[in-house]
């Protein structure tokens, strides 16, 4: 008599895994193996970069193309720096969402100070292409949009928001929300929106509080600066208080 095969156990069942039913297993993979990757590689927190996936040297007519050299020298002068900390495990990692433009600028700085990074891609319809400066070991490819922005954000410990678009006024706004609700503690995180005449032209942050929309001490939530010496100078500060000037 012929042995019937064997049934597939259910972690093994492709079609289970893609299925709507098998959606929060799904959810909590996204979760369970960053953090277990970000573990084993010893990364203790990360500085993130947003920005355009426009920003790019060679589109020179864009008038973002300026600012992929100037993130990629701020990324450079803050891997530089964090290495030379030697803590236990990687503090001030260099993280980005991992597709071209400003996140390739800092990653790429991170690469050219002999740093490693962080890249977390997501999986998009014209797809996103993973690029070439992120560490392979920390390389990360997300499918919900909500599970990668957990990651970019949980362990920041400093946003530096180049210009950009859509996507990154909603991480930037989503950010700034968490703070004014406390949901992240506002003394653990430092929030910079990098290139002060585009924000300033895009965004009139100062109307909301002028309609009591928010209050003044909202405006406090962010700095703005607009030269990479400058920029990295300002997140120092925050980021380890009480170094000395030249440290």
């Amino acid at each position: 008599m012929k042995k019937p095969p064997s049934p597939l156990k259910a972690y093994e069942n492709l079609d289970f895994l893609k299925s709507d039913d098998a959606r929060t297993i799904r959810i909590l993979s996204e979760y369970m193996e960053p953090l277990t990757r970000l573990r084993k590689h010893k990364v203790n927190n990360t500085v993130l970069f947003f920005g355009s996936a426009r920003a790019a040297p060679e589109n020179s007519s864009a008038l973002l193309a300026r600012y992929y050299d100037e993130a990629e020298e701020l990324a450079y002068l803050l891997a530089r720096w964090a290495i030379k900390l030697k803590p236990k495990g990687k503090n001030f990692v260099i993280c980005t969402g991992g597709g071209g433009g400003i996140m390739e600028a800092a990653n790429r700085g991170a690469d050219r100070a002999g740093g490693k990074s962080i890249g977390m891609n997501i999986s998009l319809p014209m797809e996103q292409a993973p690029n070439p400066f992120i560490s392979p070991e920390l390389a990360f490819e997300f499918h919900y949009f909500f599970m990668r922005k957990f990651w970019l954000v949980y362990m920041a410990r400093a946003i530096v928001a180049f210009p950009g678009g859509y996507g990154t006024l909603d991480e930037i706004f989503e950010v700034l929300t968490l703070t004014q609700t406390e949901k992240i503690d506002r003394r653990d995180i430092t929030v910079l929106l990098y290139g002060e005449e585009y924000w300033r032209e895009v965004l009139n942050l100062e109307a909301l509080a002028e309609h009591q929309a928010i209050n003044p001490e909202d405006l406090k939530l962010f700095k703005y600066c607009s030269d990479p010496q400058e920029a990295f100078e300002f997140l120092k500060s925050q980021l380890l208080p009480d170094l000395k000037p030249d440290e």
